[in-house]
């Protein structure tokens, strides 16, 4: 077989290799340069002032899950604290299970939204009331269908707001179940944390998930709430955040005390139309930061793609699979190390098949939001 040499007397092979070294070099730039100040990351012993807190909830027909869940946010391990849960438009129980935990918990207050026929709104409405009702400077927020890991959610959280301070982004996965489709959420509910995470590290913060974020009030009112973005049924949580935060009033919380689970969904059509509820705000983010997102999955798809064509051409092919070997190590450490901070198991070996696959599902998910905008519902 001819040697590199030989290969590079060939233009299109040539250009094809200096793909693959490039898009390697990105992906390394990710991994040991983006992604590593979260696998790394060293909490600093900081001297917290639980100052009082307000839990905003809002839950349209959650009833069987705020009783399961409500008790666990109730009974936080925290000097002084209120629950509000916004009651938007429930046709179930919900009403009724508000009722019996306040007569039991002093420190649960509700907010009601009626129907009305003529008016529909998303869940910002919700969040905006919630805050409005809120007694406190510093807000918790999470759903209705979350369950923290611990009684120690709330001050792991809040221990993070200071002077400079004014956003906390927290962890927010799924119950593990059978099935590999759940693995495939818990997948990608840990790569989009992982990023999220390294990405406010870098001083670079651009998202947060509603399920276990904090911020301000004063916050939410200087940056005129979600004026910017009311109509669209998504962003109370990443749009707000892209938004707010900057590199000196963002923290990260990834405690295993701090984590909220909730259950995924149980079909890939329910899943899919979530995710593509989500994408549907990824437009609106800083330009700076959809580029640094959008090339990561870029290079990787590039790096695929050429290492396939040259498996095929007069290079060696020890060569090139040496460099993929060199990524995956590398991927499966960084990883592992994630799967460890945010106490995920059973992940590893399988995530090498959805890092391929990930790309196709996401790209398609992707593609299908911007050319069938669908009218997504509350949540």
């Amino acid at each position: 077989m001819p040697a590199i040499s030989e290969l590079l007397a060939d233009k299109q092979w040539f250009i094809i290799l200096l793909v693959f070294v490039f898009s390697f070099v990105i992906q390394l730039v990710y991994y040991l340069g983006i992604f590593s100040r979260f696998v790394f990351h060293k909490k600093k012993q900081e001297d917290a002032v639980f100052e009082p807190v307000s839990v905003i909830i809002c839950a349209r027909n959650e009833a069987d899950n705020l009783d399961k869940f409500l008790p666990v946010i109730l009974t936080q391990d925290y000097p002084e604290f209120e629950v509000i849960v916004v009651n938007d438009c429930s046709s179930d129980e919900t009403e009724d299970i508000l009722e019996k935990y306040m007569k039991a918990y002093p420190n649960l207050r509700t907010s009601v939204i009626k129907e009305d026929k003529k008016f529909s709104h998303g869940k910002k409405l919700a969040v905006t009331i919630g805050i409005k009702a809120a007694k406190h400077e510093r807000l918790l927020f999470t759903d209705g269908d979350c369950q923290p890991e611990s009684n120690q959610w709330l001050k792991l959280m809040s221990g993070h707001f200071s002077d400079k301070t004014a956003i906390v982004l927290g962890y927010g996965g799924y119950f593990p179940l059978p099935g590999i489709l759940n693995k495939y959420i818990r997948y990608d509910t840990l790569m989009i944390a992982l990023q999220y995470f390294s990405m406010a590290l870098c001083r670079i913060p651009y998202m947060g998930v509603g399920r276990n974020l904090a911020y301000k009030k004063s916050l939410f009112y200087s940056g005129k709430g979600f004026s910017g973005h009311f109509h669209l049924a998504s962003g109370d949580d990443d749009l707000f955040v892209n938004e707010n935060a900057t590199g000196t009033n963002t923290a990260i919380e990834y405690a295993h005390e701090s984590h909220t689970r909730t259950a995924p969904k149980d079909s890939f059509d329910k899943w899919s139309y979530q995710k593509k509820r989500h994408f549907s705000t990824n437009s609106l983010y800083k330009g700076s930061h959809k580029f640094i997102l959008a090339l990561e999955p870029f290079s990787r798809l590039i790096f695929y793609a050429s290492l396939i064509a040259l498996l095929f051409s007069p290079v060696h092919r020890i060569w090139v699979l040496l460099v993929f070997v060199l990524r995956m190590i590398i991927q499966i450490f960084v990883i592992k190390k994630t799967m460890i901070r945010l106490n995920e198991k059973n992940l590893l070996l399988i995530s090498l098949l959805f890092d391929l696959l990930s790309l196709f599902i996401n790209f398609g998910l992707l593609l299908s939001s911007r050319i069938r905008p669908s009218n997504f519902q509350w949540k």
